[in-house]
C-alpha cells in the first residue's frame, strides 16, 4: 500500500498536491491513499497515524514550511517501519537534495508529480527499490552506495490530470490551478524555472468550476502565477464566474496588476462585492532593484490599475512588499512601503525575502551581501545594505502592520493619525518603537487592550485633537464587535435620548426597508441587542473618509452598524450613515 502525506500550514487549507496526484493515479489504475495533517499537530499524533497504515510506501509533499517537520518524522519513521520505502516530491527537494538520502530517504521526485508518482509507485510494488527505477523519469534514487539522477520528465497535457476534488465538505479554502508556468523570471521565486506555459481548455475549467459553485466553497484560490498573463483565458474565467454566480462563493487570484487593461476593468465592475480577490506583488518600487531582480514591472500602470480597481469598491486587494531585496536600503525601502500604503489596500503584505534553493537570488546571495537562516524558510537576516537591527525594525513594523491595519481593527483611526507624521512608515516605525519600548511585543493583548495601546501612543502626538481621536477609535472598535460597553479611557457618555430615537427608528419599517431589508423579519429587540447598534458621533467619518481624512468634519451623524450582513471586503460591520430625515431627534 502506498500512503502520501501533506503537512499543511493551516488545517483551514487543503493540499492540491497530493488530491492531484491521487486523482491521476486512481484514473490510471494506481490506487494510493492519502492523508493530510498540519505543521502544528503532534508529532507523535503524526507518527502513529502513519503507522497504523503501515504503507509498504510512504510519500511527502515538501515546502519550505513543513520540511523541517517532515525530516524528523522520517528520522522516526524508519525507526518503527525500517522496510517502509520513503519518497520525497514538492519544490523544496527538487534543489541540493544529496543530503536527503543520508537522513532516511530513498528516493526523490523531481518536478511536476502526477505521472512520476504513477510510474514509481507502479514500479516499486513490482521490483521495490532496484535498477529498474532507471525507467522512471524524473526521479533520483539512491541504489546501494550510487546516487542516480534520471532523465527529466516530459511535462504532461494539464487536462489530462483529473479534477482533485470528490467533496470539499469541511474545507474553508480550497486550492485549483487552471494553467502551470510563468511567463516572469523573478529570481526569487522557483516559477520562474518552468517557462512552458499550459491551460485548462475551456469546457474543462467550466465544469471544474460549476463543481465548486454548486457547492458553495467559501473561497477557492487559483495558484496560477500570474493569472492574467493570458488576457482571453482570464477574462473567460472572470466572466464565466460573474454569470454563473452563487451569491456565496470567493475566487482568490494571483495576478500582475499592469496587465489589467479597459476591457478587463469593465467586465471587473460587474462582479458581485466580494465574488473576486486579487494578490499583486509589487515587491519593490525601486526600478533599480526590480531589474536585478528581473521583475518586469511597469509601476506607473500597475498603480493606476490598482486605483481603477479599487474605485470600484467591489473587489479586495492584497498588495505585497518584499523586504530583503538587493539594491534596497532602509531609506529605499520606506519609499516602497509608503508608495503601496498610499494606495490603501485591504491588506499590504509585508513579506520578508526567502533565499529558496534553486532560485537566482540563493545562487547570487554573497553577491548582494545577503545572510539568510541555515533552515526553512531560509529567511533573509541582513544584507549589505540593510544590517540586522535595521531588520529587526522592519519585522516590528510588519507585526504593528498585521495588528492595525491589516486586521482592519484600527484602519480609520490610522488614516486620520497619518496626516501626523511625515509618512506612513514613519507613524509604524514610531509605533512599532513604542511597543519594543514598552515590551508589548512580548505578551498577548486583548483586542480592548490593542485599542487603548494607541490611544496613549497617539496622545502625545503633537496637533492631534484628542476628542476626534476617540470618535475615530470608538468607530473601529464598533466596527469589529457589538460591544456593550466601552473602556472607561473613551470617556464616552450616551445620549439621554438615545434609546429613543433608536427604538423609533426601528419601529418605522420603511427604515428597516432602506437600510437592513436583510432583517426585515427579525424582532425589533434582537436587531438592538444582537444584531446591530445605532449610534451617535460629534463627527461624520464617512464624509472624512471620501475626503481621504485630510480635513475633521464635525457634524452630528446617527450610524448604523450591521453585524448580521457583514461588510464583504472587511469583513467588519456593514455601516450606514443614517440621514437626517429618517431620524426624530424629539423623541423623549
Amino acid at each position: 500500500m502506498t500512503l502520501l502525506v501533506a503537512m499543511n500550514a493551516k488545517y483551514i487549507y487543503n493540499s492540491l498536491a497530493i488530491s492531484s496526484i491521487k486523482a491521476y493515479c486512481g484514473a490510471n489504475g494506481t490506487e494510493i491513499k492519502t492523508k493530510e495533517f498540519t505543521i502544528n499537530n503532534k508529532e507523535d499524533d503524526i507518527l502513529y497515524e502513519i503507522y497504523k497504515e503501515k504503507p509498504d510506501i510512504l510519500g511527502f509533499s515538501c515546502y519550505i514550511w513543513n520540511i523541517n517537520q517532515i525530516i524528523d518524522i522520517i528520522a522516526s519513521v524508519k525507526k518503527i517501519l525500517p522496510n517502509t520505502i520513503i519518497f520525497l516530491g514538492g519544490p523544496e527537494v527538487s534543489f541540493e537534495y544529496e543530503y536527503l538520502f543520508d537522513l532516511g530517504v530513498d528516493i526523490i521526485c523531481i518536478g511536476e508529480g502526477e505521472k512520476t508518482v504513477k510510474e514509481l509507485v507502479d514500479n516499486l510494488e513490482k521490483n521495490g527499490i532496484s535498477n529498474k527505477l532507471r525507467e522512471v523519469d524524473g526521479i533520483v534514487f539512491r541504489l546501494k552506495d550510487d546516487i542516480i539522477v534520471n532523465k527529466s520528465r516530459e511535462l504532461l497535457d494539464l487536462n489530462d490530470i483529473p479534477f482533485a476534488y470528490n467533496s470539499i465538505e469541511g474545507l474553508d479554502i480550497i486550492y485549483y490551478e487552471a494553467s502551470r508556468g510563468c511567463p516572469y523570471s523573478c529570481q526569487y521565486c522557483l516559477s520562474s524555472l518552468e517557462k512552458k506555459l499550459r491551460f485548462l481548455n475551456e469546457d474543462r475549467v467550466k465544469s471544474d468550476l460549476d463543481f465548486f459553485l454548486k457547492s458553495n466553497a467559501k473561497q477557492v484560490k487559483f495558484v496560477d502565477r500570474t493569472f492574467n498573463c493570458n488576457k482571453k483565458f482570464a477574462m473567460f474565467i472572470w466572466k464565466y464566474l460573474i454569470e454563473n454566480d452563487n451569491n456565496i462563493s470567493n475566487f482568490h487570484f494571483e495576478i500582475s496588476a499592469e496587465l489589467l487593461d479597459d476591457d478587463m476593468i469593465e467586465l471587473l465592475s460587474k462582479a458581485r462585492v466580494g465574488l473576486f480577490q486579487f494578490e499583486i506583488g509589487v515587491q519593490s518600487t525601486n526600478n533599480q532593484t526590480l531589474n536585478e531582480v528581473k521583475r518586469k514591472t511597469n509601476l506607473e500602470k500597475l498603480f493606476e490599475n490598482v486605483r481603477k480597481v479599487n474605485s470600484l469598491k467591489n473587489v479586495h486587494q492584497h498588495l505585497d512588499l518584499i523586504a530583503g531585496l538587493p539594491y534596497e536600503d532602509y531609506d529605499i525601502f520606506k519609499k516602497s512601503f509608503n508608495d503601496v500604503f498610499s494606495l490603501y489596500p485591504e491588506k499590504l503584505q509585508l513579506g520578508f525575502l526567502k533565499l529558496l534553493k534553486g532560485s537566482g537570488l540563493r545562487e547570487n546571495a554573497n553577491k548582494y551581501g545577503i545572510v539568510f537562516k541555515d533552515k526553512a524558510p531560509y529567511e533573509v537576516i541582513y544584507t549589505g545594505l540593510i544590517d540586522y537591527k535595521t531588520m529587526h525594525i522592519i519585522k516590528n513594523v510588519e507585526e504593528i502592520l498585521e495588528t492595525y491595519y491589516n486586521s482592519n481593527i484600527s484602519v480609520n483611526t490610522i488614516r486620520y493619525a497619518l496626516k501626523y507624521f511625515e509618512t506612513p512608515f514613519d507613524f509604524f516605525e514610531k509605533f512599532s518603537s513604542y511597543w519594543e519600548e514598552n515590551g508589548y511585543f512580548k505578551v498577548s493583548h486583548k483586542k480592548v487592550r490593542i485599542y487603548e495601546i494607541i490611544y496613549q501612543f497617539l496622545l502625545s502626538t503633537t496637533g492631534i485633537d484628542i476628542d476626534i481621536l476617540k470618535e475615530l477609535i470608538r468607530f473601529d472598535m464598533l466596527l469589529n464587535d457589538n460591544i456593550k460597553t466601552l473602556p472607561l479611557w473613551i470617556d464616552y457618555k450616551e445620549e439621554e435620548n438615545l434609546k429613543y430615537i433608536e427604538k423609533d427608528f426601528y419601529n418605522k419599517k420603511e427604515n428597516i426597508e432602506k437600510y437592513i431589508p436583510s432583517l426585515i423579519n427579525e424582532d425589533k429587540k434582537q436587531i438592538s441587542r444582537k444584531l446591530c447598534k445605532f449610534d451617535i458621533f460629534n463627527i461624520n467619518i464617512f464624509e472624512m473618509a471620501r475626503k481621504d481624512f485630510k480635513e475633521v468634519v464635525t457634524e452630528r451623524t446617527y450610524v448604523l452598524f450591521d453585524y448580521y450582513k457583514k461588510d464583504i471586503l472587511t469583513s467588519k460591520a456593514k455601516t450606514y450613515e443614517i440621514e437626517r430625515a429618517d431620524i426624530d431627534e424629539t423623541c423623549r
